[in-house]
């Protein structure tokens, strides 16, 4: 555990799951993901098909601190279609503006 952040509350390896969001994360286009707990700390890696990536940054926000731009950086084309779909996949969550969420940053491991 790092001494700047909590526990993890999973591992590493749930952080990037959804068929398309690997795809998505193998072509550069998601750098993101939000999550309700830690999944991983800045240094730490994690693989998907064969591909490294390394935690960049881990911080915390309020669902209602997501901008457009950040819905790119998880992938989606726009925040519309981000919150229609994580609605979709939490079915009956409320988007409360101020539930806090923690933000993965990651980046493909340099291959040398």
């Amino acid at each position: 555990m790092s001494d700047d952040f909590p526990e993890k509350t999973c591992s590493i390896d749930r952080l990037v799951t959804h068929p398309k969001l690997v795809a998505a994360t193998l072509d550069g286009s998601k750098t993101q993901q939000r999550r309700a707990g830690v999944y991983g700390y800045p240094g730490e890696t994690f693989s998907l098909e064969g591909t490294d990536f390394e935690i960049t940054g881990l911080r915390t926000e309020r669902w209602g601190d997501i901008t457009e731009e950040d819905a790119q950086r998880e992938g989606y084309p726009n925040l519309e279609m981000y919150r229609a779909v994580i609605e979709r996949m939490h079915q009956g969550m409320d988007w409360d503006q101020n539930q806090p969420v923690w933000v993965h940053d990651f980046a493909k491991v340099a291959v040398e």
